[in-house]
């Protein structure tokens, strides 16, 4: 597509940086391998803030994490042991997040035509041993996840303090890419190509989980639900 087409007028402004260019970036990976891995790359403002408001959270308000979706979902401590809380906007600090990943949407759209509808994200706790064993996001013809997104906010983080994603290039690949947790570092890939997991770490680990989804309505089917 010719970049003259797409208009990135709404990235204008300090306080998303160099945001085309990272976009951009994502874009070309996404296009070519179906991910993309980019170290200290959020917007350090925005980094900052979300940092900050992480660490303001009371402890009560992150439950454990489960499985699955709405009736299918279920609690399994085999699989994962993490802890999460969704991101809903209400907050300030919430709202430009979600203004960011709107804008990252409507750039992959223009870029590579995905389709992307909806966006939903949860900050996520995994303390020190936790883990997510090997999984898809998303099931091919099972689910409307189409990207999945992850952000990392864990400054000074040490190679001996672990708790890796580690990203595999499909399900015979048991090798697979390490991928730091380090503060900004940004992940995206395709949620039904790539099966993942997260290595336990030496100490609590924290990060941002999302995932673009397509707009499967139908009948009386509302999703993404409202």
């Amino acid at each position: 597509m010719n970049d003259a087409l797409i208009d990135v007028s709404y990235l204008a402004g300090p306080r998303f940086g160099e945001t085309p260019a990272l976009f951009e970036k994502i874009a070309q990976d996404i296009g070519e391998q179906g991910y993309s891995i980019n170290p200290n790359a959020l917007p350090p403002e925005l980094a900052q803030s979300l940092y900050q408001q992480l660490q303001q959270m009371p402890q009560a308000e992150f439950d454990s994490a489960g499985i699955g979706r709405q009736v299918d979902h279920m609690l399994n401590s085999f699989v994962r042991t993490d802890e999460i809380c969704w991101i809903d906007g209400s907050s300030e600090t919430g709202a430009r997040w979600l203004e960011w990943t709107s804008a990252l949407r409507r750039f992959l759209n223009a870029r590579l035509l995905l389709g992307l509808f909806s966006f939903e994200s949860h900050y996520a706790h995994y303390a020190p041993g936790d883990f997510y064993k090997r999984h898809f996001d998303a099931f091919k013809g099972e689910s409307n996840r189409v990207l999945s997104l992850v952000i990392y906010l864990n400054p000074g983080w040490l190679p001996d303090d672990s708790g890796e994603l580690v990203i595999y290039r499909d399900e015979l690949d048991m090798e697979g890419t390490k991928v730091t947790p380090s503060f900004g570092t940004l992940v995206a890939f395709l949620s039904e190509e790539f099966p993942h997991e997260v290595l336990p770490a030496a100490r609590d680990r924290y990060s941002i989980a999302g995932w673009y989804r397509l707009n499967t309505s139908h009948g009386q089917k509302v999703d993404p639900p409202r």
